[in-house]
């Protein structure tokens, strides 16, 4: 795949972290699928479950703004975001992997209230679907990365993610 068409592919999948979908990604955004997850599982904001999601969505957005803002307005465009991609993540997933692990952590255990680092098969499609995935992407995903476990583990979850930002031809392509 020549890099203009893992830069097309890559910038489509822009709008998972575009959560308002006003044509760029911010702060707001990550704050956003915050309040979802914890809403769809009824944590609240306050708990330590909820303090440690929306610290996990600040980092995220510290580590991708850090990536892609590339003019520093506080802002991720469709073209920075892409752009970005290319240039520095595209051989490096294990790095976005790094800049979203504590997201995905907190993610997790909001979803199985804190149990065991791995949430159910119910409980994940329930916590992609909360974060914007279309219900039968949400279903087809959690499928791939299950299994036979019946689980989904943080480290799977969390490589797949990392997978599905970086790579044209992930594992898990309808996340």
């Amino acid at each position: 795949m020549d890099s203009a068409q893992y830069q097309r592919t890559i910038a489509a999948r822009f709008t998972v972290f575009d959560q308002d979908g006003n044509g760029y990604i911010s702060r707001e955004d990550f704050s956003t699928a915050a309040a979802a997850l914890l809403a769809e599982f009824g944590a609240t904001a306050r708990s330590d479950q909820g303090q440690d999601l929306y610290y996990g969505a600040e980092a995220l957005w510290q580590g991708l703004a850090g990536i892609a803002d590339r003019d520093g307005d506080q802002r991720i465009t469709r073209s920075e975001f892409a752009h970005s991609a290319v240039k520095r993540l595209r051989d490096s997933p294990e790095r976005f992997a790094e800049i979203a692990r504590p997201f995905v952590r907190a993610a997790v255990a909001v979803a199985d209230g804190g149990e065991d680092r791995a949430a159910g098969r119910t409980q994940a499609v329930r916590m992609l679907t909360a974060l914007g995935v279309e219900p039968g992407a949400a279903t087809a995903a959690v499928e791939t990365l299950d299994g036979d476990e019946g689980r989904i583990g943080e480290d799977r979850l969390l490589k797949a993610v990392a997978a599905y930002f970086t790579t044209a031809d992930p594992d898990v392509r309808d996340l």
